[in-house]
């Protein structure tokens, strides 16, 4: 029987409420909401550094000082977002269950990003339209889900965290484009689908954990066969 989503965690809502995004004090915050609330109004691919320069109030040289591309005050959104989450005291969920575990971290990211529910939605439109886009914003999110991973208790190191990393990835995109149209107080909708990705999730790594274990078990049952061989050879001739 499929778990029903529970309601977010009292620690959840609470900082929803009370740690709302600060209002920007440096040229470079500055500079990264402009871009935000361009993105609420147009596509990516249509909005300029200049564009930006002027939103943030900045000299179009400042800009350029502070980041080379759009898309780089994109990753610095994504960075922001990414340190709020792991500030975030999560020392409370340490018995649960590893999904729990990570259930709660993925809901707070999204809590975080909820001022800008938005320009998450034109970013997604805009990747949909430009496969190239769609692989870069990939990478930031791949990057950003192995930190989700550590936060949550779960390896992410080596080629297995990758991986893993990259299916967290996959899957939390499925989950931002219910996300972006839920407007419910409660977000079941987006909780329901978040449940519902980590129960894929789930399953796709107990067969990651089986299929990296085959090829151990091979480089063994190889390692000794060739011991054996070995040994074998050095064997003196029967007379």
């Amino acid at each position: 029987m499929a778990r029903r989503p529970r309601k977010p965690a009292g620690r959840l809502a609470r900082a929803a409420s009370t740690n709302g995004p600060a209002a920007p004090t440096t040229e470079r915050e500055k500079i990264v909401e402009a871009l935000l609330a361009l993105l609420a109004e147009n596509g990516i691919e249509s909005i300029s550094l200049a564009d930006i320069a002027a939103r943030a109030g900045v000299t179009l040289a400042k800009l350029r000082g502070e980041f080379p591309s759009t898309l780089a005050i994109v990753a610095a959104h994504v960075k922001a977002t990414d340190r709020a989450v792991l500030d975030h005291d999560f020392s409370d969920m340490e018995e649960e269950p590893a999904r729990e575990r990570l259930f709660d971290v993925l809901m707070r990211r999204l809590e975080l990003l909820a001022p800008h529910r938005a320009a998450v939605r034109s970013l997604l439109r805009s990747a949909r339209r430009n496969p190239p886009l769609g692989l870069a914003l990939n990478a930031l999110s791949v990057r950003s889900q192995q930190l989700m991973l550590t936060a949550a208790g779960i390896g992410a190191s080596g080629p297995r965290g990758i991986i893993r990393a990259q299916g967290l990835a996959m899957l939390f995109a499925s989950v931002l484009r219910t996300w972006v149209d839920d407007e419910g107080a409660d977000q079941a909708r987006t909780m329901a689908a978040l449940d519902r990705a980590l129960g894929r999730g789930q399953r796709f790594v107990g067969l990651l954990d089986d299929l990296c274990y085959i090829p151990s078990r091979l480089c063994r049952l190889r390692s000794r066969r060739r011991r054996r061989d070995d040994d074998a050879s050095e064997e003196p001739a029967a007379a």
